[in-house]
């Protein structure tokens, strides 16, 4: 997703080379991680809300707590990158996420709803380290004019970590059928700490098997050797002089629509993925358990893996304001058809919403950062600030499924995307005019 600021002392460029496919390789590695990991969070929302007796909006701390991290921490991040080099913050990224997943062992054991969550504040500060410096080093391993399809393809590697995620905490997390609350309340005090023990226990093995798995690969990527190189130029063709002492982000609407295109479409995004299990599991959808459900969530996920290799290819050949735009219309339709409708019509839409994420953010991400030249950096840094919609809309879309139910609580996301399909036909115009492709 977010992207950083900074460059290390040796740079490299690549405007003019074919895309470095080594490094590519490597930091696409990265990725699978953090969407693994961030996608995890669908499974812990529900099964957190039956061991602590939760409402959704309660719930929703999960990925507030989560996301905050990314507007926290994004520019000391970008400052480490400025310090350390992209390579340096990479590594220090996967042994701080090491850290957070090591915490859930002593969340575990105690079972304490608030040392979840600071676990999961320490895991998101290390996956915004890595995001900060992973972003943009992909997004420059190659010729500027295919930047948006390299991000593309690396996040259709983080989705695959985001369709392995649900079945993987089916097996593991959510192994053993939850009491119902109503049951819940009626257990004895000894009782009901027994189960809240049991039920939290099963998140240990997966998390030391990750957090192992993390200092290994921390181990191994600071023994390679990857390319330097300077992110302050833009990253969109026809780059433009920014140079003048008076310029600043602030004076760029394209990127701060951009900003906040960023922080709605994450907000829908989280929003949608974080209620799958509960909205799966309602009578009128499809009445699932919550390890079925956790499965059918893989397929919204799954749809978004499918989407970003389209997409790798297709914003070679479209405009991607066109490809934006017209992605948001279809998906807020779907999440539309999923609140007038029941049953499987709609469980199958709300998890269609999927393939149209695909091409999102990295389209949204080149359109903010068109034309900033020596200003990329503070612009990306804005940017990734801006995922903090993952952290609010949640929360908000939680309150607003304690008021009037999951399935009608979707407007929120339905909202989002209406104005992700107007930046991508507005926004996205401006900047390709900006940088002299013909509309």
């Amino acid at each position: 997703m977010a992207i950083g600021v900074g460059a290390p002392s040796s740079t490299q460029h690549f405007s003019n080379q074919k895309t470095d496919r080594r490094a590519m390789s490597i930091a696409t590695m990265l990725f699978f991680m953090w969407g693994f990991l961030t996608c995890l969070n669908d499974i812990l929302i529900p099964h957190l809300k039956g061991i602590f007796d939760l409402n959704y909006a309660q719930a929703m701390l999960v990925q507030f707590c989560f996301f905050s991290s990314y507007f926290i921490f994004a520019l000391p991040a970008g400052k480490l990158v400025e310090w350390r080099g992209y390579k340096g913050t990479m590594v220090i990224g996967l042994l701080v996420m090491a850290a957070g997943a090591f915490l859930f062992l002593p969340a575990s054991a105690a079972v304490s709803f608030g040392l979840f969550l600071s676990a999961l504040v320490i895991l998101a500060a290390g996956i915004t380290t890595l995001q900060v410096a992973a972003n943009p080093y992909v997004a420059n391993l190659g010729p500027p004019e295919t930047s948006a399809a390299r991000l593309n393809l690396s996040q259709a590697f983080n989705s695959f970590g985001t369709f392995v995620a649900p079945f993987f905490g089916s097996m593991f997390i959510l192994a053993s059928a939850p009491v119902a609350p109503e049951k819940l309340r009626s257990f004895s005090a000894a009782a009901l700490q027994a189960y809240k023990t049991e039920q939290a226990s099963s998140v240990r093995l997966p998390y030391l098997g990750i957090g192992l798995t993390l200092v290994l690969l921390a181990i191994s990527f600071a023994v390679l050797k990857l390319p330097t190189m300077d992110f302050t130029r833009d990253i969109r063709p026809g780059e433009l002089d920014t140079t003048s002492a008076n310029d600043s982000i602030w004076k760029h609407p394209v990127l701060l629509a951009g900003a906040l295109a960023i922080f709605v479409y994450v907000g829908a995004e989280v929003s949608i993925g974080s209620f799958l299990v509960n909205y799966f599991g309602l009578p009128d959808i499809a009445a699932f358990s919550e390890k079925t459900a956790a499965k059918y969530v893989s397929l919204y996920w799954g749809g978004a893996m499918v989407g970003r290799f389209i997409g790798s290819w297709l914003l070679t050949k479209v405009r991607t304001s066109t490809v934006l735009g017209s992605a948001a219309l279809v998906a807020c339709g779907l999440v539309a058809t999923s609140i007038l409708t029941h049953g499987h019509t709609a469980m199958w839409a709300i998890i269609a919403v999927g393939l149209f994420n695909s091409v999102m953010f990295p389209s949204i991400f080149t359109v903010g950062l068109t034309g900033l030249g020596p200003l990329t950096s503070k612009g990306s840094s804005l940017m990734v600030a801006a995922i903090v919609g993952g952290a609010l809309l949640p929360l908000a879309e939680g309150h607003l499924a304690d008021a009037i139910g999951v399935q009608h609580a979707f407007v929120i996301p339905a909202v989002c995307y209406i104005y992700i399909a107007l930046f991508g036909y507005l926004g996205g115009r401006r900047a390709e005019r900006e940088v002299g492709i013909a509309a």
